[in-house]
């Protein structure tokens, strides 16, 4: 774990973040009773909550990846998860909460640091800017306890992520469907990532995974998505194909395929 040398400001206030127990689920809050993390603790690659399920639905549309890049860190449950089953995928998390860092290393089963796994503290917006062109995807999943941080939803942070990635690369952020500014943001990402974008709503809880892809996969047809998620869902114990059904429902305005 570093400080990001460059850090023009970094808060020092933040959400009490605590942690609870109950029926073999540990889960990491932030202020509030909302859980924003949590672990199965016999099995702590497990992804327990079903936005996360839906944020690694990214991977239907890219056939390789090497590196991902976290805005967010939380209790690690993305971290825990491609390091379980994508070990030689490299993994870089930003989070502006140290307190976070520790509670995770701590208690939620984090890897250790090493060559493919780095943890850098600071406010992910302003990092982001230094990343040119060398990420294949970004997850974002940073919230205050309440809603999701502000400056990640502002068109800045949508065209410094779109710089940020390769050439087919992805920005994936974790979105409530309740929130009245969510047809705002979608908005904002469809001008940023020229309206090639897809809404991946989660099993529960009203959360959607919203993704801003750089390019759209080639030749690539309903039937041969649907084996894909098949094959990563045998693979990993995780529901891809209620993923695909949501990006087949979610977005018939779309051309996918």
């Amino acid at each position: 774990m570093k400080y990001h040398p460059f850090q023009r400001h970094l808060r020092t206030r933040f959400p009490e973040v605590s942690v609870s127990e109950s029926d073999n689920i540990r889960s990491l809050h932030l202020g509030t009773d909302t859980v924003q993390s949590a672990m199965n603790l016999d099995n702590p690659p497990e992804l327990v909550l079903a936005y996360s399920q839906a944020m690694v639905s990214c991977l239907l549309f890219l056939n390789q990846v090497s590196h991902i890049t976290h805005i967010g860190l939380g209790g690690g449950s993305l971290v825990r998860w491609f390091n379980e089953f994508f070990p030689e995928i490299k993994q870089l998390a930003i989070e502006i909460n140290p307190q976070i860092v520790s509670i995770a290393n701590a208690m939620f089963n984090l890897p250790d640091e090493n060559d493919n796994f780095e943890i850098v503290i600071a406010d992910g917006a302003e990092f982001i800017r230094v990343m040119q062109s060398n990420t294949d995807i970004i997850l974002t999943d940073a919230f205050d306890g309440e809603q999701i941080i502000d400056e990640l939803t502002e068109t800045e942070f949508l065209t410094d992520c779109y710089n940020a990635l390769t050439d087919k690369g992805i920005f994936v952020t974790n979105l409530w469907s309740a929130d009245k500014r969510y047809q705002t943001f979608v908005k904002r990402i469809e001008e940023v990532f020229n309206n090639k974008v897809i809404e991946v709503s989660a099993a529960r809880h009203g959360n959607v995974a919203v993704m801003g892809l750089k390019s759209l996969p080639e030749n690539i047809s309903e039937e041969q998505l649907k084996k894909r998620a098949q094959q990563l869902a045998n693979d990993t114990s995780t529901d891809f194909l209620h993923s695909f059904h949501a990006i087949r429902s979610n977005n018939q305005k779309r051309k996918l395929w």
